[in-house]
Parts: structure tokens; C-alpha cells; sequence
């Protein structure tokens, strides 16, 4: 495959879905980038059409800084159409995807492409560095349940690592992928990893950049043990079913494939005696251990077609 040019127009993409607060933020975030985008693409996931407002008060201020401004509507509630549509009206030469309760500092889309720049990649992943909030609870916040791995710039990002809350990607390593993003996972999530793994398996070379970090806040409704275990269990199943799909780096066999059940159902059983023994220490370590055996249960449950719907 050949080396990426020098990113060019950047057009920056946002699905959102009634967060209007969130959203009028970021678009403020975006309006103080020392690099302005070419374009912003917002598509709302609401079938009301809640953002519309937070849009026409935002789009003079854009127009004034020469940004084309394209907001449409996409009723059904899946995030993989939303995504798609995002896709289907941008038209820079590369993309720029944020979630829409992000904040990113003004140097953001400027560091994202000059590492796109410097290593010749088709696409740079960045941190999301959570905010938890000072009221949760003492062993949320002596726990790291919301910190991503983070790697030095340049470093060629692994499979563990991929999700699309701060990426930038050349445009046209998206044509012919049909879908882009998968309509299937669009209630149950995963649509990033997935898109980003077929995109690895396809030869595009994907590079991390840590010092374009944004930071997401983590609400309430996610300060449970509840909450934790399920997105462990969702990610457990996604990283099966990339290892199904051959996107792993290692096509599945009846052996490789008896290895990796084989060795998820091990671990299930040593995360949860681990949690059962850590509980007395301290909630947090318990909820750790208790989280890896619930990723590993994920990898389990897909034998029997398993797949958790988180936004059903």
C-alpha cells in the first residue's frame, strides 16, 4: 500500500444523540483549533432533531472561519448509520472523528496531523483521557476502569487499543468498505474496533499520538459495578469475534481456536477467585478482577451467539 500524502482538508466528523450541552462545548473546543478543519459534519441520531438548534446557533461563527458547516438528521437508532452518514457527507481528504461529550484543547487536530505527517500513516489514534467525577464513590476513583493504554507517538497502535473517540484517518482507505461501519453492531457497539481491525487486515497503518489527547467525563450512570462488568463483558465479546474473523493476525483453527476458548475459560476461573479473595483488600481490585472475568465470560458466551446490546 502506498505512503499517505501529506493530510490535506480535514473534515471533522460527530454523530451525537441529545447531548446538547456536550455538544455546543465541543463545537466551541473546535472553533479555537489552531488548524482549522475544512469542514464539520454533524448527524444527529435523535429522530426529533434535538441538535438542530445547537447548530444554527453555532454554523455563522464556523461560516466566519471559511468552515463548511453539514448537519442531517438520521432517525433510526443505530450508531453505525449515524457514523456511516457522517462518512457519506464528508468530503475532505481526511477525517477527523470525536464522540460528541469530548473536549479537545486547541492544539488537537494540529498534533493529530502533523503525526500522520511524520510517520507517513494512513490514520493516528489519540488518547481520551476520562474525567471522573469528585463525587464517585472512593473505589471508583481508586480504581483505573476508565483509563485507556497509552503509547509513545509513532508507536504502530494494537489490536487492544482500537476505538474511534479520537481518530484521524485518510479518507479514502474508507472507499469500497461496504459497510463502513457495521449496521449489525450498531445497537451493541464495538462498530469501531471492528471498522478500525478490517482497516489493519487490509494493510493501513495506524500510529498513536499522545500528545493529542481529549478528555471525555465519565457520568453517573457509569459509577457502578454494573456498568463495569457489562462493557467487560461487551468487550470481551468483540475481541472474540475479531479472533473468529481471522483479524487477530492469526486465521482460527480447530486448535488455535480450542487454545483461545480454552484459555479464556482459565482465566474467567482465576479472575474470579482472585475477586473473591482481593474483596476484603478493597472494592477496587475485587471489581478489577471481577471485570476480567467478566471479559473473559464475553469471549465464552459467543459460542452460543452471545452478544450484549448496550445501546438497545
Amino acid at each position: 500500500m502506498s505512503a499517505p500524502d501529506y493530510p490535506g482538508r480535514i473534515s471533522v466528523c460527530i454523530a451525537t444523540y441529545r447531548r446538547l450541552d456536550q455538544l455546543q462545548a465541543l463545537l466551541e473546543d473546535l472553533l479555537a483549533q489552531t488548524l482549522m478543519p475544512v469542514q464539520l459534519v454533524v448527524v444527529d441520531n435523535d429522530a426529533q432533531g434535538s441538535a438542530e438548534a445547537v447548530m444554527l446557533k453555532m454554523r455563522p461563527a464556523f461560516v466566519a472561519r471559511g468552515v463548511q458547516v453539514d448537519y442531517a438528521l438520521q432517525p433510526e437508532k443505530n450508531i453505525s448509520l449515524t457514523r456511516n452518514m457522517t462518512v457519506a457527507l464528508a468530503t475532505g481528504e481526511w477525517l477527523a472523528f470525536l464522540d460528541d461529550d469530548e473536549r479537545a484543547p486547541p492544539y488537537w487536530l494540529e498534533r493529530l496531523r502533523a503525526t500522520a505527517r511524520d510517520f507517513r500513516a494512513h490514520g493516528v489514534l489519540a488518547p481520551v483521557l476520562a474525567e471522573v467525577p469528585e463525587h464517585a464513590p472512593a473505589w471508583v476513583r481508586r480504581g483505573t476502569f476508565y483509563d485507556w493504554a497509552r503509547f509513545k507517538t509513532g508507536t504502530l497502535v494494537p489490536h487492544h487499543a482500537m476505538r474511534m473517540g479520537n481518530v484521524l484517518l485518510r479518507a479514502d482507505r474508507l472507499e469500497g468498505l461496504d459497510p463502513v461501519f457495521d449496521p449489525a453492531l450498531g445497537l451493541s457497539g464495538g462498530e469501531d474496533g471492528d471498522l478500525l481491525m478490517r482497516l489493519i487486515n487490509q494493510g493501513v497503518r495506524l500510529v498513536w499520538c499522545d500528545e493529542a489527547e481529549v478528555t471525555e467525563p465519565v457520568p453517573d450512570s457509569r459509577l457502578k459495578t454494573g456498568w463495569i462488568l457489562r462493557r467487560a463483558l461487551r468487550g470481551g465479546q468483540d475481541f472474540a469475534i475479531h479472533f473468529r474473523h481471522g483479524r487477530l493476525g492469526v486465521q482460527p483453527n480447530l486448535g488455535r481456536s480450542l487454545l483461545f476458548f480454552g484459555r479464556a475459560l482459565l482465566q474467567m476461573l482465576v479472575a474470579g477467585g482472585l475477586a473473591a479473595i482481593t474483596w476484603p483488600v478493597g472494592r477496587h481490585r475485587a471489581v478489577h478482577w471481577l471485570a476480567r472475568a467478566w471479559a473473559n465470560y464475553g469471549k465464552l458466551s459467543t459460542l452460543w451467539g452471545g452478544h450484549y446490546q448496550e445501546y438497545a
